[in-house]
C-alpha cells in the first residue's frame, strides 16, 4: 500500500517558539512543510534539526509583498498549501501611563495585520481549489482585558473576533477556519516575564496540542485546558466581580516585562 501523500503545510512565526515546535512535529508526521520567519539563519537551524524535511522561506509578515513571494515560492517547490499556521507574533508589558500610539500600532501591526496579510497571500489558491485549513494563533489573553496586556490583548481580540466571522464564510468555499488561543508556554519571549505564569507549558507539550487540534473539527484550539477554563468563567461574570479580580492583579511597579515590539514569537 502506497504512503499517503500529505498537505502542505505553511507555517509562519517558525524561528523559535510554538511555531517551531510544530514545524517539527509536522515534519515528523511526514508532512512538506514550509516555515517562515524573518531570520534565515534560525529557519536554516530548523531545516537542519529537520533533517531537511522543513523548507526555510523567511519573510516579514509585515510586509505583504514579501508573503506573496514566500507563498509562490512555497507552491512552486513543494506544491499547493494545504494548511496554513500563522504564528507570527510579540508582546509588550504597557500600562495605561506609558500607552501611546507609537507603542501599539507594531503591536497591531504584527499581531494582526501581519496575519491578514498572510491571508491575503494564501486564501486565493485555496478558494480556487475549494480545499484548505487556516489557524491563526491568537491568546487566552483575548478572552478578557488584563492589566498590562491592552494593546496586545487587543489585537488577540481582534483575531478571534476575525476567526468568528470568517469560520461561516469560508466553510462555503471548503476552507476551514480554526483560533489557537495558548496560555503559558515556555518560549525565547516568555522567558523574559518577570511575573507567575501559571499552568506553564513546554513548547513540545504545545505544539502536541497543536497538533491534535489541527486534526480535528474544533473551531476553537486551547491550551492548557484548566487555564482556559478561569479565563472563560472571568468573561461569565458580572463586571463588578470580574474587574474586582483583574484589579488584584495590576503591578505596583512598572512590569520589568518590555519585549521588543520588533520580536516575532507565537
Amino acid at each position: 500500500m502506497k504512503n499517503e501523500i500529505k498537505d502542505v503545510v505553511w507555517i509562519t512565526g517558525a524561528s523559535s517558539g510554538i511555531g517551531r515546535a510544530l514545524a517539527l512535529r509536522m515534519a515528523r508526521a511526514g508532512y512538506r512543510v514550509a516555515a517562515t520567519a524573518r531570520r534565515q539563519d534560525a529557519l536554516e537551524a530548523l531545516a537542519r534539526e529537520a533533517e531537511g524535511q522543513v523548507l526555510p522561506v523567511a519573510a516579514d509578515t509585515t510586509d505583504a509583498a514579501s508573503l506573496a513571494a514566500a507563498v509562490t515560492r512555497i507552491e512552486t517547490q513543494l506544491g499547493p498549501i494545504g494548511i496554513a499556521v500563522f504564528c507570527a507574533g510579540t508582546y509588550q508589558a504597557l500600562m495605561g501611563a506609558e500607552l501611546t500610539a507609537a507603542k501599539a500600532r507594531p503591536l497591531f501591526e504584527l499581531n494582526f495585520m501581519g496575519t491578514v496579510n498572510a491571508l491575503e497571500a494564501v486564501l486565493p489558491g485555496m478558494i480556487r481549489r475549494r480545499k484548505g485549513r487556516v489557524a491563526m494563533v491568537a491568546s487566552l489573553a483575548g478572552y478578557f482585558g488584563l492589566p498590562t496586556s491592552a494593546v496586545y490583548g487587543a489585537s488577540k481580540a481582534a483575531l478571534i473576533n476575525m476567526a468568528e466571522a470568517l469560520r461561516p464564510d469560508l466553510a462555503r468555499s471548503g476552507i476551514a477556519v480554526q483560533i489557537v488561543n495558548p496560555g503559558f508556554v515556555r518560549t525565547p519571549l516568555t522567558d523574559k516575564n518577570a511575573f507567575p505564569m501559571p499552568f506553564l507549558m513546554e513548547s513540545a507539550d504545545a505544539a502536541e496540542a497543536f497538533y491534535r487540534g489541527l486534526h480535528s473539527n474544533r473551531f476553537e484550539i486551547t491550551f492548557p485546558r484548566h487555564f482556559s477554563l478561569i479565563l472563560r468563567l472571568l468573561q461569565m461574570l458580572p463586571y463588578r466581580l470580574s474587574l474586582a479580580l483583574t484589579r488584584l492583579t495590576v503591578p505596583k511597579d512598572r512590569p520589568t516585562t518590555d519585549a521588543p515590539s520588533v520580536s516575532r514569537a507565537s
